[in-house]
This record gives C-alpha cells, sequence and structure tokens, in this order.
C-alpha cells in the first residue's frame, strides 16, 4: 500500500494496543515510524530496474525479519522518550506494526516475499488497489480522534477506525470472489480456455474489477463493476508475444518477471529492442512496469541493464472513463476511447 497508508495503519495499531499507557502522539509517532521502516528498501539500489522491482517488498517485508527487529524498535520507544509503560507492551504494539505493514501489502497484487529467507514467493491476493481512500480514511479519522479527544473516547474512536477499515478487506475479498466468477462464467460462455484469470480492483475503488485472462499466445482484458446490470463482459484480445517467449524466454530478466508476476507477463519488439511487461498493474496500453531488456541482436551478450519505461495513461481520457465504467455504463475499451479522443 501507498506510505500514507501504512503510516496510518502502523499509527493506529501501536495507539490501539498501548491505550492509555502511554501519550497517544507519542503511540502514533513510533507508529508512524514502525509502518514507514519496511518500504525504506526503495533506496536500495540492486543494479537493473527489473532486480529492483522484484526485490521490493522482499527481506523488509520478511515476517521472520521483522519479529527479530521488534525487540530493538521497543526499546527504543521506551526510551525516547521515556515512559512507565512495559517493554513487553511496546514490543506487542511494534511487532504488530511491522507486521501488519507486509500482511496489507499483501492484500494488494504487487507481490510480497513474506516468508523470506525461506522462499521467495510473491504473495499477492490482489483484492484492493494499491492506493484506496475508502481503506486509508478511517484510520486517519481514528487517530485523528484519539490525540484530539484524548481517552477513552478517542481511543474508542480509533478502535471503529481500525474494525472498519478491516471489514473493507474483508468486503473486497468477497466482491473479488464474485468477480471471478463472473468472469469465469462469461470466458466459458464465450469458448476460452483460459490458462489463468487475474482479478483485481482499478485505481482508488473496489467497485470496478479489472479481469485479465491468459492463453498459451494472447491475454484477454475485459471490465466488471458490481453496478453492472449485466454480468456480460466486453473482452478484449491482445498478442503475449509466444514467438519471443520461445526465442528469449530464457534471458534472465524475462524468467524473473515471468516468475514474479506468475506468468501474467507479455514480451513484445519494437524499433529491434526486446520489452517485456507486467500486465498485472495498469491498463491496456499504458502498464506501469514495462522494461525494455536491450537490442535483439546483442540480447544474450549485452551487458545493459533493464531499464523501466513506465507507460502512463492520458488521464484525461482515463480517469473520466473510469468513473462512467465503476457507474455500470457500458463503455467501449480504454484504448479505443482513448483512440477516438485524438485529434484527427
Amino acid at each position: 500500500m501507498d506510505s500514507l497508508t501504512q503510516i496510518a495503519l502502523g499509527s493506529a495499531v501501536t495507539v490501539a494496543v498501548m491505550g492509555r499507557r502511554t501519550a497517544v502522539w507519542k503511540a502514533a509517532l513510533w507508529g508512524a515510524v514502525a509502518g514507514t521502516l519496511p518500504d525504506l528498501d526503495t533506496f536500495i539500489d540492486h543494479g537493473d530496474a527489473v532486480l529492483n522491482m522484484t526485490r521490493h517488498r522482499a527481506e523488509s517485508h520478511a515476517l521472520f525479519y521483522l519479529t527479530l527487529a521488534a525487540p530493538l524498535l521497543a526499546w527504543l520507544a521506551r526510551r525516547f522518550p521515556r515512559d512507565t509503560a512495559s517493554f513487553s507492551r511496546w514490543w506487542l504494539a511494534l511487532w504488530l506494526v511491522l507486521v501488519t505493514h507486509p500482511l496489507l501489502d499483501t492484500f494488494t497484487v504487487y507481490g510480497t516475499q513474506l516468508l523470506q529467507p525461506f522462499s521467495a514467493y510473491p504473495f499477492g491476493v490482489g483484492s484492493v488497489f494499491v492506493i484506496d481512500p475508502a481503506y486509508t480514511l478511517p484510520l486517519i479519522a481514528g487517530v485523528v480522534a484519539a490525540w484530539w479527544l484524548g481517552s477513552p473516547r478517542g481511543l474508542r474512536w480509533n478502535t471503529v477506525g481500525l474494525v472498519i477499515s478491516t471489514l473493507y478487506l474483508g468486503l473486497g475479498m468477497v466482491a473479488q470472489q464474485h468477480a471471478t466468477r463472473v468472469a469465469r462464467q462469461s470466458l466459458q460462455t464465450q469458448g476460452v480456455a483460459a490458462e489463468s484469470l487475474l482479478v483485481t480492483p482499478t485505481a482508488f475503488n473496489a467497485v470496478l474489477w479489472r479481469l485479465v485472462a491468459t492463453t498459451p499466445t494472447t491475454y484477454l482484458e475485459g471490465y466488471y463493476s458490481l453496478l453492472d446490470e449485466s454480468p456480460n463482459i466486453r473482452w478484449t484480445t491482445h498478442d503475449r508475444g509466444a514467438a519471443w517467449m520461445a526465442s528469449h524466454g530464457n534471458e534472465p530478466s524475462v524468467r524473473r518477471i515471468a516468475a514474479f508476476s506468475h506468468g501474467f507477463y507479455r514480451l513484445s519488439e519494437s524499433g529491434g529492442r526486446l520489452f517485456v511487461t507486467d500486465l498485472r498493474m495498469g491498463m491496456e496500453p499504458a502498464y506501469t512496469f514495462h522494461f525494455d531488456l536491450g537490442p535483439l541482436t546483442r540480447l544474450s551478450a549485452d551487458t545493459t541493464a533493464p531499464t523501466l519505461q513506465s507507460q502512463r495513461p492520458d488521464l484525461s481520457t482515463a480517469l473520466p472513463w473510469l468513473w462512467r465504467r465503476i457507474r455500470g455504463h457500458d463503455m467501449p475499451p480504454l484504448a479505443q476511447a482513448r483512440h477516438n479522443a485524438s485529434p484527427t
């Protein structure tokens, strides 16, 4: 999740666990610090853009290492500034903050390596978007109320914020399962034998769901809103680059993206250069993680590191399209809408 959400969650958890044992401002401050720490791995350069992506949310998000870090953080929190709350209480509070950070990240589609150093498997439920105000705002409101009103009234509001945000995560998983059933039925009706199906929310909401189905040679993209009057899904079909997979599938960067994305990737060529794209994050035709791997003629021997060529959607077209589609309007694909909106 985004940094603001992790700060809000860390503060809310620490305030709830510490209660009246320490000042609300101190609990919230140390919770914010602990909630931020795992994401400091973004400042580590692993050597190339693909490694930087696939090594994010690795050791710094591992439950094992975070558990080891909790006592030291608790010792610091109890001393600066010193208070009478027990070490064990600070330990519990900050351990919960540290481990809820990667557990919350696991609800996004990105991929969180919870079990390092024993396993590099990237867990990603994909039931909440990386930025979702409906999850974050109750946490912020609860912490502010706890600070403003004090205990016990403010602490109750903080607990209410945590309960609401947690229930929202649960509702997101229920909605995801419903959208998955609708998508599978649609694929079956249209005679598509999909190998894999990805169902994840679109930006800032849990009402409109993006669907990606893969076959050996293609991927299909569709959208389903919980407000749709009909479960009929408009699928668009795109080439996955099967020929490039056959010839360059063993390139190290390709294998890393293939494993990290759980197979939701494509290979493409442009201007004599090979590109690998993670299909999970973005909207056709714009994807967040789109990498230039280098010239095809020198790919295996080339020492040039892969570079990120992030593709940004045209917000003047994408945001109105997203808003109308959330409300259940039957819209043409975003790529077609973008084309139609372009000047002739």
